[in-house]
């Protein structure tokens, strides 16, 4: 069914003020970058923004919700970053603890990121409980994107020999996570412009990151390694496709006939795209290493 203009610009609302700020504080930092050579934070910072948007942009335009595309979409994300930060965060972080005198250090900075992504995540869902006068679906993804940013940003500015791949699996969620963001908001006759600040937060933070000066110590440097793979561990986990009752896709199969047996039957999907999005990053390195 063809999708009226008019009615995706209902969908879209009036553009967000903050949403448009966020955008024109990532041109400016885009340009000083271009000048300071942060060009490998600049295009995961672009990236994000362009992936996040255009789920966004999608998810509003959408006249109904595909339980099956948030599934796969959360699930090659999940896989991707599950595996990235196996791959090349702890072994860096393991590795620059070694040469600091022990390994344990960038073990020390794993759990500190595992259990404060933990705790920011449940205090930041008290949010959904409070009548703060702001979008908590909004606000949440942006504090997301913005501590997401500082990670990548400290990241490459500690190891700038880091290549492409691992930031860019690092925002691969992006997308289904734009997309399901603008369609809650949709569905709550809000504005899905509103999530160009989520989609300009990684560079917001991780440009300025990347420019500023980092001690060359190995042992912060571990730490920091560490905190970094312990934080995109818990978010790669908290975007495994969760088919529970009660969960984000259980809310959208309830919108479809006979949904107990479609959640049974997203499950296979679950794991499957899961599976292939590891396998996606482990091919790509593969190749890379050639």
């Amino acid at each position: 069914m063809a999708v009226n203009n008019q009615s995706i610009f209902n969908k879209l609302g009036e553009f967000s003020p903050l949403g448009l700020a966020s955008v024109v504080a990532l041109l400016a930092l885009s340009g000083v970058a271009v000048t300071e050579g942060a060009g490998k934070v600049l295009v995961i910072s672009w990236v994000a923004f362009a992936a996040m948007g255009l789920g966004a942009w999608l998810g509003a335009r959408a006249t109904e919700t595909s339980p099956y595309r948030l599934v796969w979409g959360y699930g090659l994300a999940s896989g991707a970053m599950v595996t990235s930060a196996a791959m090349f965060l702890v072994p860096q972080a393991m590795g620059l603890g070694t040469a600091a005198g022990t390994p344990r250090l960038g073990g020390i900075g794993i759990a500190a990121g595992i259990v404060a992504g933990y705790g920011t995540h449940t205090i930041g869902h008290r949010l959904t409980h409070v009548d703060t006068g702001f979008d908590t679906t909004t606000t949440a993804i942006a504090a997301h994107a913005l501590s997401a940013g500082l990670i990548i940003g400290l990241v490459y500015a500690s190891m700038p020999t880091l290549g492409l791949l691992l930031g860019l699996a690092i925002v691969s969620h992006k997308g289904p996570a734009g997309y399901a963001a603008a369609r809650r908001l949709v569905r709550n006759d809000r504005t899905a412009t509103a999530l160009l600040l989520p989609a300009a937060g990684v560079g917001l933070t991780a440009l300025p990151m990347a420019l500023a000066p980092v001690p060359a110590d190995p042992a912060v440097n571990a730490v920091v390694f560490g905190f970094a793979a312990g934080i995109f561990l818990h978010v790669a986990l908290d975007f495994l496709p969760n088919c529970e009752a009660g969960s984000e896709i259980d809310e959208v199969c309830s919108l479809h006939e006979h949904s107990h047996d479609l959640l049974d039957e997203l499950r296979t999907h679950a794991v499957g795209s899961t599976v292939l999005g590891a396998a996606a990053v482990v091919l790509a390195w593969v190749v890379i290493s050639a």
